[in-house]
Parts: C-alpha cells; sequence; structure tokens
C-alpha cells in the first residue's frame, strides 16, 4: 500500500462556492462526500489530488422530502438515513431494503447516496436500482442548474458525464403509483457485489397482467444496462411472461456483456441473470400494494 500524499481540504459554505473551488482547481481537485471510496482509492495510490472539496459543511444536503410527486433526496444523505427514513419506507420500500443490502453497517452510516453516484463504482447497487425506478440527478455547475436523468449520470467506470465544477445536489425519484411493483436482488460472495438485479411492472386492475415493465442489471457490466427488448417481453399475461424470462435474460446479459474476472466467468454471470431475473420477477409480482 502506498502512502497517502499529502492534499488540501477545502470547506465551502454554499454549492456556488464549492463549484468555483472545483472550477479552480480543475484535474487536480475532487469533490469529497462521504469518501468511503475516494480516499480508500487514494490510500492505494489508484487516484491522486492535491485538493479536496468538502460540501458535508453545506447545509440543507440532507433532506429527504416529497416533491410535486417526487421523492426528493439530498446528495449528502448517508446510506443508512435513507434506509431509515420512514418517508422511504411508506413511499419507496424498495429502495430502504436495498440501501440495507449496501456493504455494512460503517459504510452506510458514512457514504452518501451522491457520493455513490458521482464514483461510478460499478460493482454497486444504489445506481442499478435508481436507473429502473426513472431517477433523476439534479446537478450545479458555473453554467447553472440541470437534471440529469440516471441513465446519462453514468457513462463508463468511474466515470460521469458531470464537469468537473459540477456538485450532484439532490435525487429525484418518481413514487411509485400503486400500480406498480418493484425488486432489487442481488448476489455476492466477496467484498462487492457481483451481480444487482431490478425490475419495475405496472399492472393493470386485475392484477394478472403486465403493462409496462422495466429491467435493470448491474455489477456484471462497466455500468447499469437497460434493454428494450428484454423488457418488451416483460410485457403481458402473467403465464405468457414467465415462459418468455429466459429470453429476456438473455437479452439483458447480452447488452451488459460481461467479462471473466475474479467475481467468475462472463458464462456463469449470464447465468446469474436468468436467475436473478426470474427471482426479482416472482419476488415484484407478489410484493403487496403500497398502502
Amino acid at each position: 500500500m502506498m502512502p497517502l500524499r499529502r492534499f488540501t481540504i477545502h470547506q465551502p459554505k454554499t454549492i456556488t462556492e464549492a463549484t468555483e473551488m472545483l472550477a479552480h482547481n480543475g484535474e487536480k481537485g475532487r469533490l469529497y462526500a462521504g469518501g468511503t471510496e475516494l480516499l480508500l482509492a487514494m490510500k492505494h495510490g489508484l487516484l491522486r489530488y492535491e485538493h479536496l472539496v468538502d460540501i458535508k459543511t453545506v447545509p440543507n444536503f440532507t433532506k429527504i422530502e416529497l416533491k410535486d410527486g417526487h421523492l426528493s433526496i439530498g446528495a449528502l444523505t448517508t446510506h443508512r438515513e435513507i434506509e431509515k427514513s420512514e418517508l422511504v419506507r411508506e413511499r419507496i420500500p424498495v429502495l430502504a431494503e436495498m440501501e440495507r443490502q449496501v456493504a455494512n453497517v460503517r459504510v452506510r452510516a458514512t457514504g452518501t447516496i451522491g457520493g455513490n453516484l458521482g464514483f461510478a463504482e460499478p460493482h454497486s447497487d444504489p445506481a442499478n436500482l435508481l436507473l429502473c425506478l426513472g431517477a433523476t440527478a439534479r446537478v450545479q455547475s458555473s453554467k447553472g442548474e440541470r437534471t440529469v436523468p440516471m441513465d446519462e449520470l453514468i457513462v463508463d467506470a468511474y466515470e460521469t458525464c458531470l464537469a468537473t465544477d459540477a456538485v450532484l445536489t439532490s435525487i429525484e425519484i418518481p413514487v411509485p403509483a400503486r400500480s406498480q411493483r418493484a425488486a432489487y436482488l442481488k448476489f455476492q460472495i466477496h467484498e462487492r457485489p457481483t451481480l444487482g438485479l431490478a425490475v419495475v411492472l405496472n399492472l393493470d386492475e386485475s392484477g394478472r397482467n403486465i403493462t409496462k415493465a422495466r429491467a435493470v442489471v448491474g455489477c456484471i457490466s462497466l455500468k447499469p444496462c437497460r434493454s428494450e427488448k428484454a423488457e418488451a417481453l416483460l410485457v403481458g399475461p402473467r403465464e405468457k411472461v414467465e415462459k418468455q424470462l429466459p429470453e429476456a435474460a438473455q437479452l439483458l446479459a447480452d447488452i451488459a456483456d460481461p467479462s471473466d474476472d475474479l467475481e467468475g466467468s462472463a458464462e456463469y454471470k449470464r447465468h446469474l441473470v436468468g436467475v436473478f431475473l426470474r427471482r426479482a420477477f416472482a419476488k415484484a409480482l407478489s410484493t403487496p400494494p403500497r398502502s
């Protein structure tokens, strides 16, 4: 392990001040939130920055509130706070359940949702489910504020679409309708997940027909992946869809394009997609409607 090089921590009082610090330091600077991933990478010499902009000093970044049919979660909200939030449990219980599975209690108590997404670690859970839920990110930079869809935010392993002076301020998640059912499952035998799979299904009044579906697979690829062709196979009468699950899983695995690594062979990961799509599909359909 290489010794951690000296760096300077800057503590802005506002988001505008944080973006100015980031713009001034350019490639030599990096945003610092929970630091669970960033500091570890710097300690191992994988990343080197001379300046860290610590936005934990900026107030009102840990709010969880309901806004216009969306659940708004401040970027500095920890995984533990999301896991324990009554509002999250009531409105989007699958999100609280997913957060309960992130790493361990120490990481969940320190790591933040904004830091997790900004680091874009491919073996991570939140981005998989948030993409499936249709979430967006609110971002502020020197050019102003904008909204970034989750499928545009993460572009590659450890890479986002954000400019060097951009700060992710909040995550906006549409509150699922009563007709929607969601599930998130993961498979993990080492420190990080080998596979994460999320599904969101819209049901008709009878509960026997699926009118719309989203499915996301992650952790076996450089970023979370969707397949419109796979999702089309998840629409229709339940009995018909169940027969089409293997084909849908194959399409999801194809777009994820897994490779051989320490987590397992590509063939093994493709097999896992089939197993966990079937399990997630059954779990989503067995979930009672939100009260």
